[in-house]
């Protein structure tokens, strides 16, 4: 305990003999620190607080979510300090007033940004800050980024909106063009192609269509042929002409009549087996028989009933002749599609090529014309409801106390570092020089023992030398805090004279 003691005493013996070295080494770092302390400009600091209302009575409705909203919220923040939104500010206030190239301009903003603070606070809160050379512009400036906020709210929104009106107009007059050539390059490519298209009409369909009749027509060739080959079995039995007699004899009349009905069920399809059929074939006989003696001395008349069979026979070849004409148009007609058949496959691919560009253009187009109906929809919202509300919380203020630099901390952390320079200077230099404060000290190093030490002795002229030069330090170091006391007078008094 005692060497740590004796250590200290050491130390501060050695400090005060060189006091004019810890002194003049205190009086430059301080004189220097206080010069560059009075080199920094003043800043001065205003404070505003807004809230940013939302409200979603509407807005639900026209598909405005809250995190759409929140999203228009945390936009301010990040818009708010743009390049564009901090040149309105520069142009709205004294900043702009010397301003006359762009470059200036440009380097005007990039300090205010370093200078402006806007700070996203609790719920809806925001806090906007500026330090600037002036209490009075500092508030002007955040009273502008205030009023730039609003207007980006009332006519930033309007604007974007019709920005993007305008965007989405031309895409959808450039896609209705295109829809259109698309359009009539479809339609002419059916023209062209008519008949090979997939679909009602297609080549495939007449043909299958075709099939299908060409087998009813044979159907109905066979069964005419079949009718007609029956038809002319009847005629050949039945005879031209009848024997009329000439006097007596079977009435030729009721003969007639009987060969008609005859041939009338022929002709109805009935067979030689039916009953009726039997019965008139008996009746014919009967007539027959009755009038065979006369036929010698009588007259021959046409047989009515044969004349009956020639008019079904011509309508029975006239039939079986135009069936057999359908088939060989049918024929035809399906060699013809046939021979068509085989650029069906290129010209169906190209016409769904076609059809797929005119969809996605057509789905395109519709979606874009959404799009701009709910676009306008949500900008009527939002600007003519005020979906986004400001209120000024705080008003920006005015301070007349510099927010930077703390002038009076940084002037008493001067002297400290001065005065704490000097000590330590003073004291490096002692433990550089080769002395022996004490005897202790000199017997250690030496490693011999000290008998004894004598004590300076100073005449009275030397007392009074030493005196003096007391003085003259006890003034300059009074004199350094004077310095600093009348800094920090200084410092007060210019803040009273601005207030």
């Amino acid at each position: 305990m005692n060497s740590l003691y004796d250590e200290f005493r050491i130390a501060v013996h050695s400090v005060w003999n060189r006091r004019w070295l810890a002194l003049g080494v205190a009086w430059g770092i301080c004189l220097l620190g206080w010069l560059v302390i009075a080199m920094i400009p003043n800043k001065y600091e205003s404070k505003a607080q807004i809230q940013v209302r939302t409200q979603s009575i509407l807005s639900d409705q026209v598909g405005i979510t809250p995190q759409d909203q929140r999203r228009n919220i945390q936009q301010l923040e990040q818009t708010l300090t743009s390049s564009e939104n901090l040149a309105k500010v520069v142009r709205g206030t004294d900043l702009g007033a010397s301003i006359a190239t762009d470059q200036e301009l440009a380097a005007k903003v990039e300090s205010l940004r370093a200078n402006v603070e806007v700070k996203a606070e609790q719920d809806d809160f925001f806090a906007i800050s500026a330090q600037l050379p002036s209490g009075k512009l500092a508030r002007d400036v955040v009273q502008k980024l205030i009023d730039v906020a609003e207007e980006d709210n009332i006519a930033g929104d309007r604007k974007t909106t019709s920005q993007t009106l305008r965007f989405l107009d031309a895409q959808i007059e450039g896609r209705q063009k295109e829809l259109a050539d698309a359009e009539a390059k479809r339609v002419a490519y059916e023209t062209q192609n008519l008949g090979l298209l997939p679909g009602v009409g297609s080549v495939s369909q007449r043909m299958e269509a075709a099939r299908a009749e060409l087998s009813q027509i044979d159907s109905q060739l066979i069964q005419a042929r079949s009718a007609l080959a029956a038809l002319n079995g009847q005629l050949a039995g039945t005879p031209a002409t009848l024997n009329t007699p000439s006097a007596g004899g079977g009435s030729p009349t009721a003969l007639g009549q009987a060969q008609g009905e005859l041939a009338s069920m022929r002709a109805r399809g009935f067979t030689d087996s039916h009953p009726d059929v039997v019965a008139i074939r008996n009746q014919i006989a009967n007539l027959r028989a009755q009038g065979g003696n006369a036929a010698a001395g009588g007259y021959r008349t046409p047989n009515p009933a044969y004349s009956s069979l020639q008019s079904m026979r011509a309508e029975r070849e006239a039939a079986v002749t135009a069936l057999q004409a359908r088939k060989s148009a049918l024929q035809s007609d399906m060699a013809q599609m046939a021979a068509k058949q085989t650029a069906e496959p290129g010209v169906a691919a190209e016409y769904q090529r076609i059809n797929r560009d005119y969809e996605v253009l057509k789905t395109q187009y519709d979606k874009l014309v959404t799009e701009r109906d709910q676009i306008r929809l949500r900008g009527q919202v939002e600007t003519q409801t005020d979906a986004v509300q400001f209120r000024v919380v705080k008003e920006p203020s005015l301070s007349n106390v510099p927010a930077a630099p703390n002038r009076p901390l940084l002037l008493a952390a001067v002297l400290i570092a001065g005065v704490g320079a000097g000590v330590g200077a003073a004291f490096a230099l002692g433990q550089l020089q080769t002395s022996f404060p004490t005897a202790a000290k000199l017997e250690r190093a030496s490693g011999l023992p000290v008998i004894g030490s004598i004590s300076q002795m100073l005449s009275s002229e030397e007392r009074a030398q030493r005196k003096q030069k007391m003085k003259l330090f006890y003034g300059a170091t009074g004199g350094l805090v004077c310095v600093f006391a009348l800094l920090l007078v200084a410092e007060f008094v210019q803040r009273g004279l601005t207030a």
